[in-house]
């Protein structure tokens, strides 16, 4: 039997997946880099800051994992510059503001793990 925490876990995997594999020809959304370097699925909220946010696309773009993500705690002020050029001020401005608390049950946890792995699927068949 597993906790909530390791549906959460591996749901959150596979939707990092599916970002990178959406981004995957794009720069990092902060620095721009091209480089053949490590990428992470960069949140622009962060988990901790807003949850209710962890699985929202808008709010997650590929981004280089060692240095913008890591080294620079996600270089936030060139991430929003480029993610303004990316889904435009009004989304930002969204994901910038209040959101209802969301507590994810373990169905529901499960539910978004199967619609990303079907997301990953259709792009790597093509559709």
């Amino acid at each position: 039997l597993k906790s909530r925490a390791e549906y959460l876990r591996e749901c959150q995997i596979v939707f990092n997946r599916y970002i990178r594999l959406r981004d995957n020809k794009l720069p990092c959304i902060s620095c721009g880099t091209t480089a053949n370097v490590q990428y992470a699925a960069g949140h622009y909220r962060t988990v901790g800051s807003c949850p209710e946010l962890r699985f929202d696309e808008l709010n997650v773009h590929k981004q280089c994992n060692s240095y913008c993500n890591n080294h620079l705690s996600g270089n936030i002020i060139e991430y929003r510059k480029n993610l303004i050029n990316k889904i435009g001020l009004e989304k930002v401005e969204w994901l910038e503001g209040p959101h209802e608390a969301k507590k994810y049950t373990i169905d529901e946890i499960i539910e978004i793990k199967k619609h990303y792995q079907q997301k990953i699927k259709d792009m790597q068949s093509g559709h």
